[in-house]
């Protein structure tokens, strides 16, 4: 069986900026989406050029700065939404128009007051008046999650009727677990007339913890395309994140899934986003948090040290990292302190560590993790206690190394 290539559909400029104090200009979000067209995302969603004549302006000039990478613009499935949303994409080389409603029952009877039939007509008519301006057009089923499979069913079959190519099945509020969320996708692949015509793609929030999770479910059954974002930011508890539903598939070969991002510039484009976004990525973040390949365990140091893989399911320069980190803590072992001195040039033998450690752990107790500096500083009073107490030292300079011996 041959792989199958899932399309990633980044919303960082979109959903991601809907994060309460995360404000992009027009300058930085260019800058994003150059970064996300080399890191080989299929999909750029923009912006929602109705909601500011800003957004509006970021999404005509990344149109203008990108070149091979679908652009889309979000919209209500409001015909005004949909015209200015074709207008911002006018000068796009791959142009996509993505517009919608809420399918829920709640959302039809709450945030609508209407009916199930008055939606189905709107959802026709919005994909109808955006092919007029886009060849490319993507519905989404806003609360798919929740809505009922045979009403999303029903709508999914006329969109794709009246020229929709991309269905977007979102779990707004995260509220699926994961097989629920595939059986979902699944039900729609075997009972919707028409739907090997389209892309079915996924839209996950972490509500609940279960973006990824629920993500991986929707493509193991069936779905074509993921919708994420750097970081896995975005709206309340944020979106499934890119970094991790690619590096999922890259790890696990089995499934026979795999995607264009060049998975090396993943921690760059990280970076990037933390950078412009003032939304600083959490220390645990998988894939790219400053912990991620930190180890301060003694255990952990002691077998990474003797074989990367025993603690790493993930090489760090697969993501753009060049080493894993050897944090030293009062957890360290002798093993950890004697690789961190000879990553400095300093070759101690197991005497003279069990002197330098003894002093180690005494510094350790008091911080959180000792620094290059302080080693040196740790080597110099191991040496001050040698000559006080009368034994002999003998160094030996090699290639600007130094190898310490204790007589």
């Amino acid at each position: 069986m041959g792989k199958k290539r899932i399309q990633i559909f980044d919303t960082t400029l979109r959903d991601g900026e809907q994060i309460p104090g995360c404000q992009l200009n027009a300058k930085e979000k260019i800058k994003i989406a150059k970064k996300l067209e080399f890191l080989g995302v299929d999909v750029i969603e923009a912006g929602f050029p109705i909601s500011s004549p800003g957004d509006y302006q970021s999404v005509k000039e990344i149109c203008k700065s990108v070149s091979n990478t679908v652009i889309c613009a979000l919209s209500r499935a409001v015909e005004k939404d949909i015209e200015i949303a074709g207008l911002a994409l006018k000068y796009a080389k791959r142009p996509r128009i993505h517009t919608g409603i809420g399918t829920s029952n709640c959302h039809i009877r709450y945030k609508f007051n209407s009916t199930p039939e008055k939606i189905i007509e709107r959802a026709i008519s919005a994909v109808k008046y955006a092919k007029k301006f886009v060849e490319d057009v993507e519905f989404y089923a806003e609360d798919a999650g929740r809505t009922e499979n045979e009403f999303l069913s029903k709508i999914c079959e006329n969109v794709i009727k009246y020229g929709a190519t991309v269905i977007n099945i979102p779990d707004t509020t995260g509220a699926c677990l994961p097989e629920e969320y595939g059986k979902k996708i699944r039900f729609l692949k075997e009972n919707v007339k028409g739907i090997h015509k389209i892309i079915l793609s996924t839209h996950c929030h972490n509500d609940l913890g279960l973006a990824t999770a629920n993500s991986l479910f929707g493509v193991m059954n069936g779905a074509e395309q993921v919708e994420c974002t750097i970081n896995g930011i975005g709206e309340r508890a944020g979106n499934t994140s890119l970094e991790e539903i690619v590096m999922i598939f890259k790890q696990n070969s089995h499934l026979n899934l795999f995607t264009n991002i060049n998975t090396k510039l993943i921690y760059s484009t990280s970076y990037l986003v933390s950078e412009c976004t003032g939304m600083k990525v959490q220390a645990n973040k998988a894939i790219v948090g400053v912990n991620a390949f930190s180890h301060s365990s003694g255990i952990h140091q002691d077998g990474v040290i003797k074989k990367r893989e025993t603690y790493e399911s993930i090489n760090p320069e697969d993501v753009g990292i060049n080493k894993s980190s050897i944090i030293l803590t009062a957890r360290s072992g002798r093993a950890a302190l004697a690789f961190r001195y000879k990553k400095l040039g300093y070759f101690l033998n197991q005497n003279y560590l069990d002197l330098v450690y003894s002093i180690f752990l005494k510094y350790a107790d008091e911080k959180k993790e000792i620094t290059d500096m302080e080693l040196k500083i740790i080597l110099k009073k191991a040496n001050f206690n040698n000559k006080k107490n009368n034994k002999v030292l003998h160094t030996n300079t090699n290639n600007n190394s130094l190898r310490i011996n204790v007589l």
